[in-house]
């Protein structure tokens, strides 16, 4: 029945693409006119490009729906900020702030190290925009700007660093214990920093005074780039420099498009040169290139009509179609070329679509629907990179059909007419002998097989038919080649239990960015202490009732025990209530006292404010916050935020975990799920339409298994050639799904539909036929993103390192794998006889 429902989907879709050639054939001006005329039309969408511009990394980046952002809702609902009471640990977003690292090689802490850090400290202060300065638009503690608690231990004064005891992490100033592991780095001493190599000063801005606050972070950038010092290196950030620089990327790759195009244009002319003047196919290959640019332009510009939004990731886009185009075309050609030359060009496009077409419409149909189905990936960069992408497939699949069979009609009235490729003057096809001596072999031209009535193949597809084929489809190469596979496999899954998972913030930043060395800098000295975690609890609760109290203080106790912090790294607004009341002699197990004496309390200790909702003489929600130690990796940080999340669920009183960088650690819940999702997803779609398509049921299947195979290699080598899996090699993966079904479908439709009775000369059939082709397309495709690996981004050069595994393992699969396992199973074709 399988095989029935094949035979009658592809028998009447081969005869439907023979009339659409024929037709095509028939009038070809008007498949080329009509076409660059749509083309043109739509182009016209790229007008409003700047307008559709959706580059905010938080939206592109992290999932749509992470629990982080319903966390912060909430947070952000029920603990509003203090302009006039501003804290860091309280802040529910990053905050508006600049920042600077400084790092000596030997002991920060001397007095000429300080005496810098001062200097630099002052020409912060110096910063002057609109007439504002640094405590004109700083954020506001206590009536007085915020400081750098280094700073205030030392009384800046220089000389002092050195004859004071300095405890880590936590230091009793004349305020109270406070925090140095965000500010002192890479310090030696079990508790009395004997030597450290890095201070970090933040300056914190207020909110509501954006425009002013933006001027002056970028005259803080400035004034920085342009500054150097002896004693310290110096690196520097600010809240608005990630996006700034990530931003800044996309017009890094804008002049690697013209060298892409040069590339592509050069070799398809190259790999389509023929020493026969009337058979050359330059123009074809350059139309061929020119086909793919329109299949951009086309689908682009009505996705910018539509509103949709571009983000940077799409740039990598052109590349890919580059490489899906210039493949079809090779593959048109190689058909066109089997065909009779005595026929005419209608009948000969007719025959090349009967042939050609079935084949690059399962590659097509796989591609489409492995990016549609990246749709449904919860990253916004990942959706509109599939959406771009897949029109795109589809108007280059569509142009292929229309306006470059156009070209190969009207190429085909050229050779018909014995026309020379360049003069298009009309030239003998073999030099008169009485008249050898006066022809050279420029004036000369369409030959063809006498034995075939075919073009005379290129020299690598007889490389295929007699010497590759012939040497592949021997026992012992068989038995080589299924050696090299399982190497293969088993380096690959060992890989892919051995991938990292998460985006790393600096990577979305140019490689010479300030921002890498800030980062380097951060992870390199402060990279022990991890976020400021607050623990929220959500609904109302008795906090006078011990055994409230009790349930509570246990919950918080497990969260305590997770990190062994030091009790003053846990932050209670509840425990210094209590401290309060016990001082009064008041009785905290007693409703009215308890919530009467709140205001006093917040008087004495006005920071306590924000941590408790409290209204109506209700306390509607608090916070607590524990500080997280030894979160050195993207693994630990996924550890960290499931426990978190996991020991809040246990508790009986209902509790949530919050921190703004959670926001990006939600990548790490669902980007493998999703991963792994969307390719059993569309490995099933691409087994449905290769059962549909594919001659032979059973044969497709060799189809599927190329696909898991070359997913597994490409995702197992990442891991070798440092690449995460996050939502930008997520892209990859969605292309891999696509790509890794090309070269498999193209050797197995030939291998089911060659007429050879014996399957080794069946597999040696469908290299001959198409083995070069798959080469060319292969090369093609490489070509189209190598010049990627030269960029300054790692998203770019991810793309790269991801398009060459998929291509080569894919090539890999296509003329080295599959042809030979397909000999291993003699029910891939309707007659079959063994070797």
């Amino acid at each position: 029945m399988a095989r029935c429902l094949t035979n009658c989907i592809e028998g009447p879709m081969r005869m439907g693409f023979q009339a659409i050639g024929h037709f095509i054939g028939r009038y070809p001006w008007w498949f080329l006119i009509i076409p660059m005329m749509v083309s043109a039309a739509l182009g016209g969408g790229f007008y409003f490009l700047k307008d559709r511009e959706a580059n905010d990394i938080e939206e592109q980046f992290t999932p749509v729906n992470g629990p982080a952002k319903k966390e912060r809702s909430f947070v952000q609902a029920n603990f509003p900020e203090n302009d006039s009471m501003f804290s860091v640990q309280r802040l529910t977003t990053e905050g508006t702030y600049a920042a600077i690292i400084a790092v000596s090689e030997n002991n920060i802490l001397t007095k000429a190290a300080f005496e810098e850090i001062l200097l630099l400290y002052n020409m912060v202060m110096k910063i002057t925009v609109e007439g504002l300065r640094y405590n004109n638009i700083c954020a506001i503690v206590e009536q007085d700007c915020y400081s750098n608690v280094i700073l205030d231990i030392i009384g800046d004064n220089a000389s002092s660093i050195e004859n004071i005891n300095i405890t880590f992490p936590m230091y009793n100033s004349t305020a109270g214990f406070v925090f140095l592991g965000s500010t002192v780095g890479g310090v030696q001493g079990s508790v009395i920093v004997e030597q450290a190599h890095a201070i970090r000063l933040f300056f914190y801005l207020q909110e509501d005074q954006r425009p002013v606050t933006s001027l002056w972070l970028k005259e803080f950038i400035k004034l920085f780039s342009e500054e150097h010092f002896e004693k310290v290196s110096v690196s520097y950030f600010t809240s608005f420099s990630r996006q700034e620089e990530f931003e800044a990327n996309s017009k890094t790759v804008i002049p690697l498009f013209a060298a892409t195009y040069a590339l592509a244009i050069s070799f398809s002319i190259v790999s389509c040169l023929r020493l026969d003047n009337v058979r050359n196919k330059v123009w074809v290959a350059t139309f061929g290139v020119l086909s793919a640019g329109l299949a951009v332009l086309s689908s682009f510009g009505l996705l910018l009509y539509a509103s949709v939004p571009f983000v940077m990731t799409v740039a990598t886009a052109p590349f890919l179609i580059l490489g899906i185009g210039v493949d079809d075309m090779f593959v048109m050609i190689a058909c066109w070329q089997q065909t009779n030359v005595h026929a005419s060009v209608e009948d000969r496009l007719a025959d090349t679509y009967k042939e050609a077409a079935i084949s690059i419409t399962i590659t097509t149909l796989t591609d489409l629907l492995a990016f549609y189905i990246g749709i449904s990936t919860p990253f916004r960069s990942v959706q509109s990179f599939c959406l771009y992408t897949g029109t795109a497939v589809l108007f280059c699949y569509i142009l292929n059909i229309t306006f470059f069979g156009a070209v190969l009609a009207l190429n085909g009235r050229r050779e018909e007419s014995n026309r020379h490729w360049l003069t298009c003057m009309t030239i003998p096809q073999e030099c008169p002998p009485e008249r050898s001596g006066g022809y050279s072999i420029c004036c000369v031209g369409g030959a063809y097989d006498k034995n075939t009535n075919t073009e005379v193949a290129q020299p690598i597809s007889y490389f295929f038919l007699k010497y590759y084929g012939p040497f592949l489809t021997k026992k012992y190469s068989k038995i080589s080649v299924v050696i090299l596979y399982v190497l293969y496999l088993c380096v690959s899954i060992y890989g892919c239990f051995n991938m990292q998972e998460g985006i790393d913030l600096k990577n979305l930043a140019s490689d010479d960015s300030y921002v890498v060395q800030y980062y380097t800098h951060e992870d390199k000295y402060f990279s022990e202490y991890g976020p400021n975690v607050m623990i929220v609890v959500k609904n109302t609760l008795p906090y006078w009732e011990e055994s409230e109290r009790s349930t509570l203080d246990k919950c918080l106790k497990n969260f305590v025990d997770l990190f062994i912090v030091d009790p003053e790294l846990f932050t209670s607004w509840l425990d210094a209530y209590n401290v309060y009341l016990k001082k009064s002699s008041l009785d905290i197990n007693n409703k009215t006292i308890f919530l009467e004496n709140l205001p006093p309390f917040f008087v004495q200790a006005p920071v306590f404010k924000q941590d408790l909702n409290f209204t109506n003489q209700e306390i509607h929600a608090s916070r607590f916050f524990i500080q997280t130690v030894n979160i050195t990796s993207s693994e630990q940080e996924k550890e960290m935020l499931n426990v978190l999340r996991q020991t809040a669920e246990r508790c009986l009183v209902p509790l949530l975990v919050y921190h703004p960088t959670f926001i990006f650690y939600d990548q790490y819940a669902v980007i493998r799920k999703n991963t792994i999702q969307n390719i059993l997803v569309a490995t099933v779609v691409m087994l449905v339409i290769s059962l549909l398509l594919i001659p032979n049921p059973l044969c497709s299947l060799w189809v599927t298994f190329a696909i898991a195979s070359v997913i597994v290699g490409v995702a197992g080598f990442m891991m070798f050639w440092d690449i995460n899996l996050d939502s930008v090699s997520m892209i990859n993966l969605v292309i891999c799904i696509g790509f890794s079904v090309d070269f498999s479908a193209h050797i197995s439709y030939s291998f089911v539909s060659s007429s050879k009775p014996i399957v080794n000369e069946r597999a040696i059939d469908a290299l001959y036929s198409l083995g070069y082709p798959i080469v060319q397309g292969a090369i093609s495709t490489i070509l189209g993103v190598v010049v990627l690996a030269a960029a300054e981004s790692y998203i770019f050069r991810t793309f790269f390192k991801i398009m060459f595994l998929v291509i080569s393992f894919g090539l890999l699969h296509g003329i080295v794998f599959i042809p030979v396992f397909l000999t291993f199973f003699g029910f891939c074709s309707r007659k079959t006889t063994h070797s």
